[in-house]
C-alpha cells in the first residue's frame, strides 16, 4: 500500500472504529435497572476522592438521570445505564481553576459503572464522547 492510500484509508478507518450508531436488538438486550434516586451523592463521592480540590471545585448537574446505550466501539467498551451530563471545573496545583470540562456518569443499581471524561478518563476519546452524550442528554454548556 502507497503512503497516500494509507493516509485516505486511515481516517476512514477510524471513522468506523467510533461508530456510535446503535441497533434495536443492542437497545433491547440490556436492563437499565430501576431510576436512581441517590444520584448526585453518588456523583459527588466519587469526584470527592478523585478531583485535586473537591470542596473548591464547581460542579454542575447538567441533566437528570436519562437512559443512554453506548455502543462497544475499537477505542470503547459498551456502556449503558442511567445516564447524567456533569460539568466540572477544579483547581489545579496552583489553586487556580482550569475551566469546565464534561463527563457523562453511567449508573446502574444506584452504582457508578462507567465514566466518559473524568478524573480516571481524561483524554480526548472520554472528552469526545462526554460532549456528544451531554449534548443527546439535553445539556450542553453555553
Amino acid at each position: 500500500m502507497t503512503l497516500r492510500k494509507f493516509f485516505f484509508v486511515l481516517p476512514m478507518l477510524l471513522l468506523a472504529a467510533c461508530d456510535t450508531t446503535v441497533r434495536r436488538d443492542e437497545l433491547a438486550s440490556v436492563d437499565y435497572g430501576p431510576k436512581p434516586a441517590r444520584w448526585r451523592e453518588e456523583i459527588r463521592s466519587y469526584l470527592d476522592i478523585r478531583l485535586s480540590s473537591p470542596k473548591d471545585a464547581v460542579v454542575e448537574f447538567r441533566s437528570e438521570p436519562r437512559q443512554l446505550f453506548q455502543r462497544e466501539t475499537l477505542l470503547r467498551e459498551r456502556q449503558y445505564g442511567w445516564a447524567i451530563c456533569v460539568w466540572v471545573n477544579d483547581k489545579n496545583r496552583q489553586g487556580a481553576y482550569d475551566g469546565f470540562y464534561p463527563m457523562t456518569v453511567f449508573i446502574r443499581d444506584e452504582k457508578i459503572v462507567a465514566v466518559n471524561n473524568g478524573p480516571d478518563d481524561s483524554g480526548v476519546v472520554g472528552s469526545r464522547y462526554a460532549r456528544e452524550q451531554c449534548e443527546l442528554l439535553g445539556a450542553r454548556r453555553g
